[in-house]
């Protein structure tokens, strides 16, 4: 069961707050439903359920105490106990299905998973500058007075991540099989990481699809699901968009790291804090086109 202490780090997590009253004042005032304070923080609130009127009762009778809580923080904490036990039951019932709400530490080998970027500028800029010193020494008369091939300080120059490149073998797999439909994920050639500070960027959530080529739903999932003419353009409206294959080496962390129990899988996440993610939504096995836009319209 989540306590208090895990669902303030999750709200803090998803809306970037780093005032831990203020965050126990908005979620006590929504009786600790944290889809409900999530909602209602960006905006966005969700359908309730006739039977979740007790928790909006709850909710708007605490509101009215949000200025007088903090004034008063160990009552406030003794309150915040008794609305999420007195909430427990009505707020399964108010919370969309099949909600995640999870922090998941990402393994090091996926945060460090983009520095062959780095190290490819770093060896790009060493050898423009090597040749720039190469071409005034010998315009001084100090050089060697041999030609250099340039092929032989191409070594340098790293090639680009180990994770971008297994992204763009996923990317021009997936083309090449679902290619001639007429629609199909925009998935990014780049590695999770990247993809994760992509989605930062453009204000985002991350859509991740995980694809075991071997697994007998995958072709019909992708080819009727995934590529749907009505489910594609929502997911790459609304997301940022990264998929790899499990046979990969970060495909395969990546499942670990999200506890993959069931093919096709997809997720919505997002970054947080200390290399963690916020998963979102978790879609295990085949779903059709109509329920997987169900689900994604109640997150983006």
């Amino acid at each position: 069961m989540v306590d208090v202490r895990d669902k303030l780090a999750y709200f803090q997590a998803i809306t970037g707050l780093e005032d831990p009253d203020l965050c126990t004042e908005i979620l006590a005032a929504h009786g600790w439903d944290l889809e409900l304070a999530v909602a209602s923080f960006t905006g966005n609130p969700s359908q309730q359920e006739p039977s979740s009127t007790t928790t909006t009762t709850t909710a708007t009778a605490a509101l009215g105490d949000v200025g007088s809580s903090r004034g008063n923080q160990s009552q406030s904490n003794s309150d915040a106990h008794h609305a999420l036990q007195r909430s427990e039951s009505t707020s399964l019932v108010a919370a969309a299905p099949n909600l995640a709400w999870k922090l998941i530490t990402l393994p090091i080998s996926v945060i460090s998973g983009s520095l062959g970027l780095v190290s490819g500028a770093i060896g790009l800029g060493m050898w423009a500058v090597g040749g720039v010193l190469s071409y005034s020494l010998g315009m001084l008369g100090l050089g060697s007075g041999r030609v250099v091939d340039s092929s032989a300080t191409s070594p340098l120059i790293s090639s680009v991540s180990a994770a971008a490149t297994e992204a763009m073998e996923f990317v021009a797999a997936f083309e090449r099989e679902y290619g001639g439909l007429r629609t199909r994920p925009n998935f990014v050639a780049e590695g999770f990481m990247d993809a994760l500070q992509r989605s930062r960027h453009a204000y985002k959530l991350l859509f991740v699809y995980l694809h075991s080529p071997e697994h007998p739903d995958t072709p019909v999932f992708c080819e009727r699901t995934l590529c749907n003419e009505a489910l594609s353009p929502f997911v790459n409206e609304n997301f940022i968009v990264w998929g790899g294959s499990i046979l990969s080496s970060e495909g395969f962390k990546m499942s670990n790291s999200l506890k993959a129990s069931r093919f096709p899988f997809c997720a919505v996440v997002m970054a947080a804090t200390n290399q963690r993610i916020a998963l979102l939504q978790q879609i295990e096995g085949p779903r059709s086109p109509e329920e997987m836009l169900s689900v994604l319209q109640r997150v983006s």
